[in-house]
């Protein structure tokens, strides 16, 4: 496939989710007239990765994800030439999707910036836990994430199939984090809220690169062992 199909993919797909699942909690979450809640919030991130990976998966994979990337290069899954450049792509994608979300926002007279869906610790956590309450959980949610991803994904896995269940993976992942990080597991998704959202949140998203970053290695090593094919 042409690599500039494959960045185009990326960058389409992290699009769509920082756009449909930082979107849905900008604007819907805790609009009154709908007030979809964290369990909405939950499922659009989920939907937004379940449609990208029927639409695009097969052209780039689906990765939409810094840590997905990562994830599966460690499991010997990518090609090291790639890892960068969809990379690139993602945060691109990120960050564009942002900017829209930022210029519809503003278009409403009383509206403020807040969070503006942005990752934090401490006080910027939700349910104000700590760093390293925070760490842990970004670490072990982006595990499982790429462990499903992987496993889905895998020779005798059925085909096909394997965006339903990462799908409601992410979709479980936010209803048990969302009060606690935000829900992360993805850098790119972080960045892009954070430079609008701006000063204790971009003094934070560090963390928000090493703990999905941490969680993806670890677990395309375990997978690269898990999947290996039997003597």
């Amino acid at each position: 496939m042409d690599s500039s199909k494959r960045l185009a993919a990326e960058f389409f797909g992290t699009f769509w989710l920082t756009f449909g699942g930082c979107g849905a909690a900008i604007f819907a979450a805790g609009f009154p007239a709908l007030g979809i809640g964290f369990l909405g919030v939950a499922l659009a991130f989920g939907l937004t990765v379940l449609t990208m990976a029927y639409a695009v998966g097969h052209i780039s994979g689906g990765h939409f994800n810094p840590a997905v990337t990562v994830g599966l290069w460690t499991a010997g899954r990518l090609k090291t030439g790639y890892v960068v450049p969809y990379i690139v792509a993602q945060v691109i994608g990120a960050i564009v999707a942002s900017a829209a979300l930022y210029v519809i926002a503003s278009g409403k007279p009383d509206w403020a910036m807040g969070g503006f869906a942005a990752n934090g610790f401490g006080d910027l956590s939700p349910g104000k836990y700590s760093l390293g309450a925070c760490l842990i959980t970004e670490v072990l949610a982006t595990f499982f994430f790429l462990f499903i991803i992987i496993g889905t994904t895998s020779k005798g896995a059925a085909a096909g199939f394997a965006g339903i269940p990462i799908g409601l993976a992410l979709t479980l992942i936010h209803l048990v984090t969302i009060p606690i990080t935000n829900t992360s597991v993805n850098p790119a998704r972080s960045t892009g809220p954070a430079l609008f959202a701006g000063g204790a949140y971009i003094g934070q998203l560090w963390l928000f690169w090493l703990a999905p970053l941490a969680g993806a290695v670890l677990a395309g090593l375990v997978a690269r062992w898990l999947h290996e094919p039997a003597d």
